[in-house]
Parts: structure tokens; sequence; C-alpha cells
């Protein structure tokens, strides 16, 4: 079966601006040396598998899942040897620079406020009246809402080994130290707040970020900052959202047997092994966020579920409860549920095809699997010719596994606190974040035309989940290469799950009658 026009320009379109994309950065890249163009390679590595894909089904092409995923191994081996030499190069470009000097570098201009607020690589807290930071060098000494001795003790801190402090600044209830950068930023970080919390107990916190001139800074910001446990209310707000999940995960099934749960509860023994099926995957996402933060020793808070009657429940919102020491830390307890629950959804889906039989208690319409590329491919390669039928009898497990996928996908957007967010903001930053975060909207935004949960999703993440984590003490430090990998290939599982197949596409596949 051939490929419609209609495939053809959209399949087209979606090359052209990727290679687009491509062009733009190797443009950019250029001005930046062989550093640049290294680092324009990775980009390149990592969309080759989907970039291939889209463009073989252009001409026509059937790609098996088994390409697909060399690919991806092919690919992510790459990314990752890329990377090594990128550092290498990076540190032997920057060995001129680590000699301790007893001069300081010339300093720059004094950062607007303005430019000290808009940035969040600085850490925020309610405003305070000392946050008046003045446009120009004020004539008089500039008043500090920290005690003089304690601002003098932060400042004693400081050396020409670590950081040498240049500039101080009043910030919010605290300081911003301006100054160079000596030496490894986490090595660093750990002395500085050894030695701060040597001189003044646990009374402040000590934060290495970027400022809006893309240079390290020093905050030192009092601990009555800190993230504060759940309240009463909170954790009584959890469990009615528990209980509603329950609810709805029942009715989800009863959705899926083709009857109303809630008009019918007495046919309950129907509808629970698709709840249980489905909280099997919620509760390994959540365990597994809850075992990587004890092992960084860092408290994530209780679930806060989101029902949902169409597949039982969008997922949690969790929020950290103490201070991250690092990007790697968010990165870790971030992507930690996610694996869970997207590994158990796929061995869930795989077994329940393999075990499909024409018996099977589901019958569902061979346009199921074209709702999503990955869910597509797989059970072409695993059930063949019977897909070539209107009607395709599966079993339960594929139901349940195919709902985990999309919880897992969904929460894979990479906008706000969703784990998606925190998984860019831990690889790239919160610039990077911030603009995701904006293309996801628009993503949920279009598809909502076509999915109304795709509109209930983008209202839930706007009103609860849009801001972004608050920043890490260390901030400069980034995940290593194989974090970075094993992020970017959860983020392309994210859109191949989402993804639909065309009827086109899904005709070359042999999805549905031939």
């Amino acid at each position: 079966m051939n490929l419609t026009t209609s495939d053809n320009l959209a399949t087209i379109t979606i090359v052209a601006i990727a290679l687009a994309i491509l062009g733009w950065g190797l443009y950019r890249a250029k001005n930046f040396g062989k550093l640049g163009l290294i680092a324009w390679l990775q980009s390149a590595v990592l969309m080759a598998p989907w970039l291939t894909f889209f463009a073989l089904f252009a001409l026509g092409i059937y790609v098996n899942l088994v390409t697909i995923l060399f690919l991806l191994v092919l690919c992510t081996v790459g990314y990752i040897y890329l990377g090594k030499k990128l550092r290498q190069l990076a540190n032997e470009l920057e060995q001129p620079t680590k000699q301790i000097s007893t001069t300081p570098e010339p300093e720059s201009e004094l950062a607007s406020k303005a430019e000290l607020e808009s940035t969040t690589d600085i850490p925020h807290v309610p405003h305070t009246p000392a946050d008046n930071i003045p446009l120009k060098r004020p004539s008089l000494p500039e008043i500090f809402p920290m005690p003089a001795d304690d601002l003098q003790a932060v400042k004693g801190i400081f050396g020409i080994d670590t950081f040498f402090s240049t500039q101080v600044i009043s910030y919010q209830d605290g300081a911003i130290f301006k100054g160079n950068l000596r030496g490894d930023p986490e090595t660093t970080h750990n002395r500085l707040s050894a030695s701060l919390k040597e001189r003044l107990g646990d009374r402040y916190r000590l934060f290495l970020v970027e400022s809006p001139e893309e240079k390290p800074v020093v905050v030192v910001l009092p601990s009555k900052n800190d993230p504060q446990p759940l309240t009463t209310s909170q954790y009584i707000v959890a469990g009615i959202l528990l209980i509603f999940t329950l609810a709805t995960s029942l009715e989800a099934g009863g959705i899926l047997l083709g009857f109303d749960y809630f008009q019918q509860p007495q046919r309950y023994m129907e509808v629970l092994p698709i709840a249980l099926g489905l909280w099997v995957v919620l509760g390994s996402h959540e365990i597994a966020h809850q075992v990587l933060a004890k092992k960084h020793q860092v408290k994530f808070s209780l679930p806060f579920f989101i029902p949902t009657w169409q597949i039982g429940s969008f997922g949690a919102m969790n929020r950290f409860t103490t201070l991250l020491p690092n990007r790697t830390v968010l990165f870790d307890v971030a992507a930690a549920g996610p694996m869970a629950g997207g590994i158990v959804s796929l061995v869930m889906l795989f077994i329940g095809l393999v075990l499909s039989q024409p018996n099977s208690l589901f019958k569902v319409p061979a346009a199921f699997f074209q709702g999503s590329v990955l869910v597509g491919a797989l059970a072409k390669t695993i059930l063949g010719n019977a897909l070539h039928q209107e009607i395709v009898p599966v079993h339960p497990l594929v139901i349940i596994g195919w709902l985990g996928l999309v919880i897992t996908a969904l929460n894979l957007l990479p906008a706000g606190q969703l784990d998606g967010g925190r998984i860019v903001q831990a690889i790239y930053g919160r610039k990077i974040t911030r603009v995701s975060t904006i293309i996801s909207f628009i993503f949920l935004a279009i598809a909502s035309f076509v999915n109304p949960l795709a509109l209930y999703w983008a209202i839930v993440i706007i009103f609860l989940q849009r801001d972004l984590e608050r920043p890490c003490l260390n901030e400069l430090t980034e995940p290593d290469d194989n974090r970075a990998a094993l992020g970017l290939l959860a983020l392309f599982l994210m859109i191949a799950t989402l993804l639909p197949l065309t009827p086109g596409l899904a005709g070359r596949l042999g999805i549905g009658i031939l």
C-alpha cells in the first residue's frame, strides 16, 4: 500500500524541519571551532534514528523494530563517545585559565536588579525590602539584611584557590558574591559549604549558580528559606486524591469493558484486574522515585495523584522537600519514576501481545494500534498478519501496558516540574527548559483539537506544574554523558509513544484491512 499525498507531505515537512534545525545548528557551531562542531555532531547523532525513520517512510521503505533499536543503541554509544571527546577538548582549552593568580580578573559592570530577578538560576524566595538593588553602584555603603558579623564570616570563606570574590550585592535575605571561580565547581562548592558551616553552623545555605552574564556566582541565603515538609492539610488532600484516583481507575476499566462502572458497581470483579495492573505501573513509578531520593539522601514528598476517568490517572505530582545538592541528583530522582513505570508497561505490553489469541478477552479495532508509533511497531513485530483485520483480539495486558505507556509518556513531557521537565533541566539547564515548556504547551494545545485529554493535561500543568524546579546547591556541574544519553532516549520514547501513525503509514505497516 502506498503512502497518501497528505502522509508524504506531513513526513517530508517533519524531515525538512529537522534538517533545517541541523543546518542552523551547524551554521552557529562553526563560530566555536572544533568544540562547536563536536557539540553539533552530538545533536546530529541524537536526531539520526527518528530522522532516518521518517525519511525512509517518506520513500515508502518500512523499517522494522529491530533496525530502529539497533540505530538507537548505535547512536547512544556515539553520543557518549562524542561527549567524552567534548569534555576532554574543553578541559584542554581551560587548562591555561586555571592558573591561580592573586590579581582579580577585570570585573564586569554591576548587573541590574531586573537581570538578577529575571533569571531563576539564582535561588528565589519571597520578596523582601532588601530586593531593592540599585541600578548603579551607590555612593554610600550598601545596606545588607544579613548581620554584619555574618557577612564578614561569609566573606572569609573565599580564597584565590576556590572562588575569588570581587563584588558583593544585597539579594533578598542574603547576598550575591560575584567573582572568579577557581577549579572544579563540585570541589569548590564542597569546600565553600564546609567552611560556611564551620563558621556559621546550619544557619545559611550556599548556592553556586550561573549569573545572567553566564558567569559563576555564589549566593548565600538563610536556611529558613529551605523547602518545608508537607502540612497536615496537604496530607489530607493527597489522601482524597488517592481515593478519587482509585475510583477513576475502576471507571477506566469499566469503559474498556464497555460499561459504566459507577452505574454497575456490582461488576467490580471484572474491572479489578485492569485497575490492579494500572496501579502496578503507578506504584512502580512512585516507589522508584522514593528509592532514588533515599539513596541520594534527599526528601521527595508523597504523591498527589491526578485522577481522570479516561485512563484512570495522569500519574502524580511530587515536590522536593529538601534542597538538592546538584543536577545529577535531580536527574536520578526524576528519571527513576518514568524508567520504572515505562519498563513495567513495556513488559506488560510485550507479554500481552505474545499471549494474545483469537479467543482473547478484548477485541480492539486495528486503529487502536495506529495511536502510537511505538505500540504499532511492536504489535506488528509480534502479531504480524493478525493485524490485517478490522478487529484484533488481544490479551488484557496489552491494554494495561498501553495505558501505562501513555501515563509515563505524559509525565515525560519536557515541561515545568513534570519528570520530563526535571530531566531536561538537569541535562540542559533552566533556559532550555523554559523553551521546552512553551513548546510542550503548544503541542498539547494542538493535540487538544483531536483529543480533549490533552487539554485537560495542559490545564493541570499550567495551574500546578508550570514552574521550574528550584536551583540546586551546585547548579554548575552537569550530569555525565551516560545520564544525558539515557534522558534523551527516554524523551525519544516519549515521542514515539505519543506520536500516532497516519492511515497511510499504518497501511504500510500492515495495520488494518489490506
